[in-house]
């Protein structure tokens, strides 16, 4: 995958190191990134935290905030990268929570919702929100990845 390459020399090029807190992806983030010869140079790796409890004692997400706004917000996607930076020390991370279906969407959150928050350890998260469109689960999971590996690589453009 082009983009990974490109993530890679940037992050390997700088020293500096990328971690992961991935929900809906599975774990298909590191593992895209794990692909490419070379990852152990600047990945520490994923927290795949799939079930609300494990959010909230792996990445300490307030149980009031995943009760209130749900897994799937904005203020539950930038706890989790909050807690993804404390855990690693990344210099690097992404955080992405959503509904890849095909069941689980509301009218409110239909599938193929997706939050993330991306940032530098210690900077202002970008935590945005955007549809991934696809016609099954695999298609809306990959979609995601390459549309979190596009912002990653905005982020990086001045690093």
């Amino acid at each position: 995958m082009e983009q990974v390459k490109q993530i890679q020399t940037k992050l390997v090029a700088k020293k500096k190191t990328l971690a992961f807190a991935e929900s809906c992806t599975g774990g298909r983030m590191a593992s895209l990134i794990t692909s490419v010869p070379g990852a152990s140079a600047y990945f520490l790796g994923s927290i795949v935290c799939y079930a609300d409890a494990l959010k909230r004692d792996l990445l300490h997400v307030p149980e009031k905030l995943l009760k209130e706004k749900g897994a799937v917000s904005r203020e539950v996607v930038g706890a989790m990268l909050q807690g993804l930076f404390v855990i690693t020390q990344a210099d690097y991370g992404i955080a992405v929570s959503g509904i890849a279906g095909p069941t689980g969407g509301s009218a409110e959150k239909p599938v193929g919702t997706i939050w993330a928050a991306i940032s530098a350890r210690g900077e202002d998260p970008k935590i945005f929100t955007f549809p991934a469109e696809g016609k099954d689960r695999e298609a809306i999971i990959i979609a995601v990845c390459t549309h979190l590996f596009g912002e990653l690589q905005k982020v990086l453009y001045h690093l």
